[in-house]
């Protein structure tokens, strides 16, 4: 039973009352709607439940709220052996907006085919969901969405960094599974870009603190999960980047060009990995011959001039890749997804004035999930939704959360890594998360479960028709692989 003190305490921080010059939310709110969507040319019945469940500190005083949406496919008679998909973003201080209605939620954005933005906006059925074989909750960290702190006392390093972000989840997701009796359940957790960080840092987290085992980890468009790839390495991992980007753009010699992409990228791949490397490897000391000769191959497989590489030394760093590449048509490429193009204000420079795919994806991703809550789910409130909210000065000390995935699989038989990535993403580029899965595990043993997935787009491959499909198609395969037969134990 509450005291009086902390009841007060409760309904005035739940009732609304402005906080650094914010309304704040409930401390603890709960809507449930009831929907249904075809999957697969199967009717699934869903209830959706968003609202609030708080934060506390260790005296269990609550210091902030985190907003959710949980969805739970209704005709299901119970949720032993039903898996449940915890869903992450990045940012960090990006909101779960960007997997929630994009990827593998029951709705989706109203865009083309190739993920641009059309009007009227809004949102309409995900045919490809994988609500069919998982239920999925989407979680917004502190300070994104609809999550704030509630205690103006408390202290934002608590919430803001890499280790503090997983510790404090890692609490809030126990309570979760336990108030939703999804203890028996087979547990999945998905991020994307820097929830990738998140996400392999919380497996070992839940083992190890919270006791929670899981069946899988999903990586979409990784980070480097504090894997060392500085240096020679890092230069040449660039380059089947460049290539694809290059190749969607026409921009490859015509002998590369008429290549299929997957084609192309692997004679990339074996170039940068066994030949360019070594040359860079040895810096000044390489020959001229060999520094000739990696500089003209450099330029056919990345579509820049022999001299723009020259004058890089063969350090050709993404920023001024995305200006050059199509600098003498008058555009720039995109970041995230390099298939959008941008314009700038001069042609001349060595970055591009703006993130052209970022735009792109905000105008139709923020009146769709403004309206969505409101007018679908039935979550009225006065909260600004933070696409991206205010999470630094950001601790980034202590990143060892490729290993903290490592060693959970170590520990755990049973649980299963995949890595998505989109080729034409020159932010968290195909090619880096391939070496972060090579060298997630020197000792190979973990090889069989590991795996990565490729697409023909970028850092939100979903955003694409037939990549969205695709994608989601891949994550029941991991589902359903990652699920053992009954009574098989988990041991080695």
């Amino acid at each position: 039973m509450k005291t009086p003190c902390l009841l007060a305490l409760l309904l005035l921080l739940g009732g609304g009352m402005l906080f650094a010059g914010e309304r704040l939310p409930e401390l603890e709110s709960e809507v449930v709607t009831h929907h249904s969507v075809t999957i697969g040319g199967q009717n699934i019945p869903y209830a959706a439940k968003t609202g609030t469940q708080p934060v506390w500190d260790d005296n269990g005083m609550p210091i902030a709220t985190l907003h959710y949406t949980y969805y739970r496919r209704t005709d299901i008679s119970s949720a032993e052996g039903r898996p449940l998909m915890i869903s992450f973003n990045g940012g960090p201080g990006s909101a779960s907006v960007w997997m929630h209605l994009a990827y593998t939620g029951p709705r989706i954005l109203r865009i083309d085919d190739e993920g641009y933005p059309i009007q009227p906006y809004g949102v309409k059925d995900n045919p490809h969901s994988i609500l069919d074989v998982s239920d999925i909750v989407y979680v917004n960290p502190v300070n994104t969405g609809y999550s704030r702190i509630t205690d103006p006392d408390a202290d934002r390093e608590r919430f803001f960094g890499v280790n503090q972000d997983i510790r404090y989840l890692a609490d809030w997701i126990n309570t979760f599974v336990h108030r939703n009796d999804r203890w028996l359940s087979p547990k999945y957790l998905i991020g994307e870009s820097y929830g990738t960080t998140r996400v392999a840092g919380l497996a070992l987290e839940l083992q190890n603190r919270q006791w929670m085992y899981l069946n899988g980890v999903i990586l979409v468009s990784p980070t480097g999960l504090g894997i060392d790839r500085s240096g020679p390495v890092n230069m040449a991992n660039r380059l089947p980047y460049y290539t694809a980007a290059a190749w969607y753009h026409e921009k490859l010699p015509a002998d590369l060009q008429s290549l299929d992409l997957t084609e192309v990228l692997e004679r990339s791949e074996n170039y940068a990995i066994n030949e360019l490397l070594p040359v860079m490897a040895k810096g000044a000391w390489a020959t001229d011959v060999e520094r000739r000769e990696a500089i003209r191959q450099f330029s056919r497989f990345s579509g820049l001039s022999e001299t723009v590489i020259a004058r890089h030394h063969l350090d050709v760093p993404t920023s001024f890749f995305w200006k050059e590449l199509l600098r003498e048509e008058g555009f720039t490429i995109g970041r995230l997804d390099s298939r959008y193009k941008g314009l700038d204000r001069n042609d001349a420079g060595i970055r591009p004035d703006f993130n052209s795919e970022l735009t792109s994806w905000l105008h139709s991703f923020t009146p769709a999930i403004n309206h969505y809550f409101k007018n679908e789910l039935n979550y009225p409130t006065d909260l600004k939704y933070y696409m991206f909210g205010p999470v630094h000065p950001w601790d980034r000390s202590g990143d060892n959360t490729g290993d903290n995935l490592r060693q959970a699989m170590a520990q755990n038989p049973f649980l299963h890594a995949m890595i998505q990535s989109g080729y034409y993403d020159g932010a968290t580029t195909y090619f880096d998360a391939k070496y972060t899965m090579w060298h997630l595990d020197p000792s190979g043993r973990l090889k069989d479960r590991l795996s990565f997935k490729g697409y023909r787009s970028g850092h939100m491959m979903y955003l694409r028709a037939e990549d969205l499909e695709t994608s989601n198609d891949d994550i029941r395969d991991f589902i359903r692989n990652s699920i053992p037969p009954a009574g098989r134990p988990a041991k080695y």
